[in-house]
């Protein structure tokens, strides 16, 4: 268990390593390693604890009934998933969580988590607020993807997701956390026509990409609007 990396996270912000060892007894703590695209909570199940990410990072994949599939969101390392779920006992999970690359997660007991101990240690206090800091900023997440996908056209939904990566990283130059097909599915969009637009925004100088690297070179004023 690397409680140096813990400590660095946003759920165990301001708690020493050394105190965290002795709460993940308490959080009934258990450590899972996860291969490439395997299925850590199915749609429909109910679940007690939260995952956090320790190494490599996770998809929540939405699934419909003709098939087809959307990703909802990504979760990267030191990021946690599944406590809504988890705070509502026999809620049923909407959504697949997959693992996008090899991944070890940690899981901890929701309920516990929620819970103050017997000792009302202040530790437990700080991780409860931290936990309402992460849901908080979550829904601030779930609120900018709203907007990325309100526009009706690729190309306006694509220069709405890379200004916003540009904004978060400082830079023009910046790498994003998805694929080709991930990035169509996060976005709602088609692959093919997603590709097919990135290389007219490239040829007409508005960008510049290599895989995940992306350059915001040039935003028309008709698109700042």
């Amino acid at each position: 268990m690397n409680y140096g990396f813990l400590s660095e996270t946003k759920l165990f912000s301001d708690i020493d390593g050394r105190d965290i060892e002795s709460m993940l007894s308490c959080l009934n703590a258990r450590e899972k390693h996860y291969k490439k695209d395997e299925v850590i909570y199915s749609a429909g199940e109910t679940v007690l604890s939260i995952g956090l990410v320790e190494s490599g990072s996770v998809n929540i994949v939405l699934n419909f009934y003709c098939g087809s599939s959307n990703i909802f969101s990504h979760i990267g390392a030191g990021d946690i998933f599944a406590a809504t779920f988890a705070a509502i006992p026999g809620k049923e999970l909407i959504c697949d969580v997959v693992a996008a690359e090899d991944s070890l997660i940690l899981f901890l007991d929701m309920t516990r988590l929620m819970t103050a101990c017997q000792n009302s240690c202040g530790f437990h206090q700080k991780l409860i607020r931290n936990m309402l800091r992460i849901q908080a900023n979550n829904n601030i997440n779930l609120s900018t993807r709203m907007i990325h996908i309100a526009p009706k056209s690729i190309r306006d939904r694509l220069l709405s997701y890379l200004s916003r990566q540009a904004l978060e990283n400082g830079s023009d130059s910046f790498r994003i956390p998805f694929s080709r097909q991930q990035l169509a599915d996060y976005l709602g969009v088609d692959r093919s026509a997603l590709s097919k637009e990135l290389g007219k925004m490239r040829n007409e100088g508005i960008i510049s990409c290599h895989k995940n690297d992306f350059t915001l070179i040039c935003v028309p004023e008709y698109d700042r609007a």
